[in-house]
């Protein structure tokens, strides 16, 4: 599966191709870095938009998960831009648990929330286990994978 990384503001991030669809991006610096016009592209719009030039994604996704992942996802692609949620607050907008969110969300990092980071509609800065915009946080990574921060 060819992968390739980028410096971002909030660490590391790894991007991965399958076919012609973006499948994951994970947190830290990918061991392989391989050059295809979609990842080259992937990377392209996530670096304008970490600088603010970009607010939405266009790119092909294949990303997979039960119907309950599938949910919060899309929940999650409905925060606007610069704002961001609770593990609670997408919990009460699908009648569930903050639990049920978080593990929607993790342990596969990334796999699960890159919707919500790099979809084709509204990106979400963040949704953050407990914490609310503004508040003083000893990391300021966005956390949207129950514990290890991720888009």
């Amino acid at each position: 599966m060819p992968v390739r990384s980028i410096h971002t503001p909030f660490g590391d991030m790894t991007v991965a191709q399958e076919g012609v669809a973006i499948v994951s991006v994970d947190w830290g610096w990918g061991r392989d870095q391989d050059d295809t016009p979609l990842l080259r592209e992937a990377l392209a719009q996530l670096d304008a938009y970490f600088s603010g030039k970009l607010k939405t994604f266009d790119l092909p996704l294949a990303i997979e998960g039960t119907p309950f992942q599938r949910r919060v996802w899309q929940t999650m692609q409905q925060i606007p831009y610069g704002e961001t949620r609770t593990y609670g607050d997408v919990a009460q907008e699908l009648n569930s648990a903050a639990r049920a969110v978080g593990g929607a969300c993790g342990p596969t990092g990334c796999r699960s929330s890159f919707p919500a980071i790099a979809s084709s509609g509204p990106a979400a800065s963040a949704v953050i286990p407990g914490r609310r915009a503004g508040d003083q946080a000893a990391d300021s990574r966005p956390r949207t994978d129950g514990g290890a921060a991720l888009l």
